[in-house]
């Protein structure tokens, strides 16, 4: 039997006067990687800031349960304590704070969150220059300061760097491939595949069929007008890719 990992129930969310979030459904099990497919303005990225709780977002009904406790109810930094984690599409910069640094403080707060001994610097560097490498990232990059100055392709492999550093639970990857071209979306895609485990759950939030080719689902659901409108398995996502949205959007 599945374990459930995350349960959201007639989700309903809103931004100032505008409701975005329209009595979602959805329960992601531990192992599963579910990807949401939807037009521009749909609320996809919306959906993600609920779940990792960045302000500005009302909740007006609905549940969101995680690992069977309330996740509404907590705040954003206890989520990434949990083991939530966001692949953003538009990566922030943060000058002053070289990643190095970043990582070494989210890395032992985790730990610590979870009753496992921190790293040293000596143990911390050694991880982190081994998981850079597979990323094809330069040392000298983890002694800048987040993302500032850094390409595209730069701030997502940086983003799939956190992700195997921290080893989250439940990820969500908004357009992780916004920015990338060919080569780096393989790069960062066999990164995101290694993190997948029967324990872990992954949902993959994107525009285009093209990501799912290299990080293949379990399960696709087509979001629009605040919900979803279809779901089914990987095919689904060659439907769109082929056919568009347009027959999705009739049925909203």
């Amino acid at each position: 039997m599945k374990t459930p990992l995350l349960e959201i129930e007639d989700l309903c969310a809103r931004v100032a006067d505008k409701e975005i979030i329209k009595g979602f459904n959805l329960t992601i099990n531990e192992g599963e990687v579910h990807a949401i497919m939807g037009p521009n303005g749909a609320g996809k990225s919306t959906l993600s800031h609920v779940l990792c709780g960045k302000p500005g977002y009302e909740i007006t009904s609905g549940t969101v349960r995680y690992k069977g406790k309330n996740l509404l109810a907590m705040a954003p930094e206890e989520r990434a304590r949990e083991g939530i984690f966001l692949i953003m599409q538009y990566p922030v910069e943060i000058p002053g704070v070289p990643v190095t640094t970043f990582l070494k403080h989210a890395v032992n707060a985790i730990r610590q969150h979870r009753h496992e001994p921190e790293l040293d610097t000596m143990e911390f560097i050694k991880l982190l220059r081994e998981e850079g490498k597979k990323l094809g990232i330069n040392p000298d990059m983890l002694k800048r300061p987040i993302n500032v100055g850094f390409s595209g392709g730069e701030k997502k492999r940086l983003e799939a760097l956190q992700l195997a550093i921290l080893k989250p639970q439940f990820s969500i990857l908004d357009e992780a491939d916004s920015g990338l071209d060919v080569d780096a979306m393989k790069v960062v895609a066999e990164a995101i595949n290694a993190e997948r485990t029967e324990h872990n759950a992954m949902l993959v939030i994107t525009h285009y069929q093209r990501l799912l080719k290299d990080i293949v689902p379990d399960y696709v659901h087509i979001y629009a007008d605040g919900h979803i409108v279809a779901s089914g398995n990987k095919d689904l996502a060659l439907e769109v890719e082929e056919q568009g949205y347009a027959q999705f959007l009739k049925e909203k």
